[in-house]
């Protein structure tokens, strides 16, 4: 398999999980009548029976031994599973208070945040015109945190957590689903045993005044909670973070117009004018790409 065909699947795998993420509002708004940390600790154990469950059937034991024989990779994926714990409990909360604006915010914060780590941290390199890109889409992002008229802490919280979570499995030597697989399962006993004690005392597992509707999502939601992070994994490893962090724009846009389209939250002149900035830098970035993929081919950077 040639470097650009690995691109390219790279790219379709971090676009198809951003459209998922964008789209997840809709499904927890769902589950409203749920505590949110409930939901969490569901996601984590049907995602693990999920993702391990697949493994051990394909491939017996053999993911579990090659990827934990690679250095510094136990702790990076404890690390990177707390770090996406934390994620999903913050935003699953934020979305059925009300607050979906404000989760995309977060999530527009967070490619900037991706593409200063790359730089920063992993030597990425930036053209002229991707500098640009950068800078005004940091312009409309400083205008919505200084204009949202309190401090955005949700926002910012669910920046850096996926932020830091993307920089470890970029980092992290192992395959995209195995990392997941991995990660779930330091965090499927304590979510088992939470679930056990809190429906022993009536108010957790499948309570029967949530109806069977409301327990077949709470399942089904292990499986959108492994798709699209086996779909980032597998993209951080074989894209430049800082062209991941450009994509992850397709989230946050999807996540704006469902809190204001669908949930009525508010949108207003501010807001309107530090969005319109984020998508200006996004555009300069995107045409960049078309043109210099137009002209000629580049050589891929190493993972």
């Amino acid at each position: 398999m040639t470097p650009a065909a690995i691109d390219r699947r790279g790219l379709w795998a971090a676009a198809g999980a951003f459209v998922i993420w964008g789209l997840m509002p809709l499904y927890w708004h769902l589950l409203k009548s749920v505590p949110a940390l409930q939901i969490v600790m569901h996601r984590i154990v049907w995602s693990t029976l999920l993702v391990v469950g697949g493994l051990c059937l394909t491939q017996g034991l053999q993911w579990l031994r090659i990827a934990m024989a690679q250095p510094r990779v136990a702790w990076m994926l404890a690390i990177s599973g707390v770090l996406i714990a934390f994620n999903w409990g913050l935003y699953i909360w934020a979305v059925n208070a009300g607050h979906v604006v404000e989760t995309s915010l977060g999530y527009f914060i967070n490619p900037l945040l991706n593409v200063l780590l790359g730089v920063l941290l992993l030597r990425e390199r930036l053209r002229p015109a991707q500098w640009v890109s950068v800078a005004v889409a940091a312009m409309g992002v400083l205008w919505l945190t200084f204009n949202y008229g309190s401090f955005p802490w949700i926002a910012l919280s669910l920046a850096a957590s996926f932020g830091f979570y993307g920089f470890i499995r970029k980092l992290a030597v192992v395959d995209s689903v195995p990392g997941l697989a991995i990660e779930s399962l330091y965090l499927f006993l304590p979510a088992v045993v939470a679930l056990l004690w809190l429906g022993s005392q009536g108010s957790g597992g499948f309570v029967n005044h949530w109806g069977w509707q409301v327990n077949a999502l709470l399942v089904f939601g292990g499986a959108l909670t492994a798709l699209p992070l086996i779909g980032f994994s597998y993209a951080v490893r074989r894209v430049p973070y800082s062209v991941i962090g450009f994509m992850q724009y397709i989230a946050p846009t999807l996540q704006l117009l469902i809190g204001v389209l669908v949930f009525k939250e508010v949108f207003d002149r501010d807001r309107a004018i530090g969005f319109i900035f984020i998508w200006i830098g996004l555009a300069i970035f995107a045409v960049d790409g078309l043109l210099r993929s137009r002209s000629k081919p580049e050589t891929p950077t190493p993972a």
